[in-house]
């Protein structure tokens, strides 16, 4: 075993899952070629722990510490100097090893920021659109998660970082129930979060936020080029930063 991590990439992955069989297997296969893959299980009822141990993870359990505080967990379980961190419903393409690979060769840089493919409807997005990105791959030493946020986590890194337009796949939002659920409880922890930091809601805000978030998302960013899929998603979107904002409303007028 030894001797065969030699020749594998000196990148530790980390995953946070629970009850993701119909997607575990797809990501793991896509990072077979990594030294150390973690997959930190906050309690499946299902077989993703199996089928994780099957695809030759190191699977942990852990009690749910809140998506910052599982992946800080995680983090803490990686031993390679460079760890990526995926979802359970994302895939790595040949091309984002390729970049990683590049990456972790330079000494002067400590965090690599990759582009995002989202599937919706079962197709990739245009390739002219303006696609998101995420921090995902860095140096082990310098990266932390702020545990007090409670969605939306992304690793604060004391060092260089680079971007690329190599992207991976994220399957999460394919479906518009599972995007939307997901939204609901997205909305609802980002406003406990600003309630929490006594964020002021605001009028002006609450009545243009929807207007210029689908503006944005459906011209700016390009989601016109995906024909009709484009215009159902950028509505989502657009509800999505509606929601947020009326929901720290909500917190302000029921408070006691």
């Amino acid at each position: 075993i030894i001797f065969l991590r030699l020749f594998m990439i000196p990148v530790s992955v980390f995953i946070v899952a629970q009850d993701e069989a119909h997607n575990i297997e797809r990501v793991l296969h896509s990072v077979k070629d990594f030294a150390q893959v973690i997959v930190v299980d906050s309690g499946s009822t299902d077989n993703t722990p199996a089928l994780a141990e099957m695809s030759g993870a190191t699977v942990i359990h852990q009690a749910w510490l809140g998506y910052a505080g599982q992946k800080q967990f995680a983090l803490t379980q990686c031993t390679c100097d460079w760890v990526l961190n995926l979802d359970a419903d994302e895939e790595l393409t040949t091309e984002c090893v390729a970049v990683i690979q590049d990456t972790i060769v330079q000494a002067e840089i400590a965090a690599l920021r990759l582009s995002r493919n989202d599937m919706f409807m079962d197709k990739l997005p245009n390739r002219w659109m303006k696609k998101p990105n995420n921090l995902r791959l860095y140096r082990r030493e310098q990266a932390h998660f702020d545990t007090s946020e409670q969605v939306h986590e992304t690793a604060i890194v004391n060092g260089k970082e680079v971007r690329t337009n190599i992207a991976f796949t994220h399957y999460g939002y394919n479906r518009i129930d599972a995007l939307v659920a997901k939204n609901n409880l997205y909305s609802t922890l980002r406003a406990e979060d600003k309630f929490a930091r006594n964020k002021r809601p605001s009028v002006i805000k609450l009545a243009l936020v929807l207007p210029l978030t689908f503006i944005q998302k459906y011209l700016l960013q390009g989601r016109i080029l995906n024909g009709k899929r484009g215009l159902i998603l950028a509505t989502i979107d657009a509800f999505y930063a509606f929601m947020k904002e009326a929901k720290l409303w909500e917190k302000h007028l029921t408070k006691p």
